[in-house]
């Protein structure tokens, strides 16, 4: 039996209103058991009606109930939604009376996963919901409201429906081949079809780089050695004192972090500890912890101190940087130097301070322009955003590819059909077409209580 869950959807605290939700075939009967107004029971649906939440003869709280009956809501059940006034203890009343009276607590995203289950939203637009709620820039909000409204799912069952055409075709001409009017499949009319699948699964993970960048932001690491400037270099980013400045060596001993918004894009910024050689115990934690950050951020700004005497270490650990983008700041361009900095070019080097209004003006110039933050655009483009999609078009890729392959040799046509099979689950799954028990629950435990 389908239980009625409720939770409390708003945030947790003091405000004008909060709202407690209900979904399930129970939800209308059970809101009404503890409500002094109007029948609920008997209203119609997408209405509201005043009234009081009643613990007995008592009076909790002072409502407006909204009821949408099934299928016209969320979650395609009955739900109701309790208007009450803000407030903790209020709020947590209405809620425990409707857990008294038959509802269940809600799991965190079950309103969401209901959602996807009785076939109201796909799993790319159920993941969107829980990145429009985290969305913390304008690009980003854009992105997940693409995605809400199936513009990255369109681009999908586009995908899947040519597959299932190519498919079509080739097992008419296996299963009635005495057929003269059926239009027969070669190799030659066969092959531009795959390609143009090829082509369009390739531009998604192209623009893949994209949709994470508007998603997740930037992972950017402060790196260098001790005193050059790296702490000055984040407060003045995000134009707050995050981190302590001295003249000390070794000060940073820790990573500290900050985010700014450049571009519409959220840069996640980390300071870390100086690159020396050190005999304190807790300062060479804190250099083993900048060079792991190496690993996974999307860039590092290396920094030099204008007035350093040489670069022959720092030479040396930008050459053990691979695959990774890296701009080379040289701090303190307002102190004169006679230094070279010719070695330092493919680094994409850039000078400035922290001194002046604009000193770091070229560093956020060379970030948009390394990154071509000035040239991404959600309106228009459906972009896979998290590394689930990404994988999965990739698998999607690879067995077309390798149908493209056997096309090119003598395989028969007929065998073609097991990498298109596989590349339509592949992209099935995506959407949640198919879908495992474990991966619902690991994806929908991120979202809130109440969502």
């Amino acid at each position: 039996m389908i239980s009625t869950i409720c939770a409390i959807s708003t945030g947790v605290g003091t405000g004008a209103i909060s709202i407690v939700r209900c979904s399930g075939p129970e939800a209308i009967r059970i809101v009404n058991s503890v409500f002094k107004g109007e029948n609920l029971t008997k209203v119609q649906s997408h209405t509201i009606h005043y009234g009081f939440i009643m613990n007995k003869n008592e009076k909790i709280d002072e409502v407006l109930v909204s009821i949408m009956k099934a299928p016209k809501s969320f979650t395609l059940e009955d739900m109701v939604e309790i208007n009450c006034h803000g407030g903790i203890s209020t709020t947590n009343k209405v809620l425990e009376l409707l857990l008294t009276e038959g509802c269940k607590l809600s799991e965190p995203g079950e309103f969401t996963k209901r959602a996807f289950l009785n076939g109201r939203i796909d799993l790319v637009e159920a993941e969107a919901v829980g990145d429009l709620i985290m969305s913390e820039t304008e690009k980003s909000r854009r992105l997940a409201i693409n995605q809400i409204s199936g513009e990255l799912s369109r681009k999908i069952n586009d995908i899947r429906a040519k597959i299932i055409s190519i498919q079509a075709n080739i097992e008419v001409n296996i299963d009635y081949p005495e057929y003269n009017d059926i239009r027969i499949v070669t190799k030659t009319n066969l092959l531009p079809n795959i390609r143009k699948i090829k082509k369009e699964l390739e531009e998604l993970l192209k623009t893949a780089e994209n949709g994470k960048i508007i998603k997740s932001g930037i992972d950017v690491a402060i790196l260098g050695k001790p005193n050059v400037g790296k702490s000055s270099i984040l407060n003045n980013l995000v134009e707050e004192n995050k981190a302590i400045v001295t003249d000390i060596p070794g000060t940073t001993r820790d990573t500290v972090e900050g985010k700014i918004i450049l571009e519409g894009i959220l840069l996640n910024i980390i300071d870390t500890a100086g690159i020396r050689k050190t005999s304190d115990k807790v300062e060479k934690i804190g250099v083993s912890r900048s060079l792991e950050l190496c690993r996974t951020a999307d860039l590092v700004i290396y920094v030099i101190d204008n007035t350093t005497k040489t670069l022959k270490e720092d030479l040396e650990f930008l050459a053990n940087l691979k695959g990774i983008k890296i701009i080379v700041l040289i701090n303190k361009d307002d102190i004169s130097s006679k230094n070279d900095y010719k070695e330092l070019e493919k680094y994409n080097p850039v000078k400035g301070n922290t001194i002046e209004q604009k000193g770091l003006s070229d560093l956020k110039n060379k970030i948009i322009e390394l990154f071509k933050l000035n040239e991404l655009e959600t309106r228009n483009f459906s972009y896979l955003s998290n590394a689930r999609q990404i994988s999965l078009v990739k698998k999607s890729l690879s067995a077309i590819k390798n149908a493209e392959e056997c096309l090119k040799s003598e395989v028969p046509i007929d065998m073609i059909s097991i990498d298109l099979k596989e590349c339509y689950e592949q992209l099935g799954e995506i959407i949640g077409e198919r879908y495992k028990e474990d991966l619902l629950d690991e994806l929908f435990s991120r979202f809130c209580l109440g969502k």
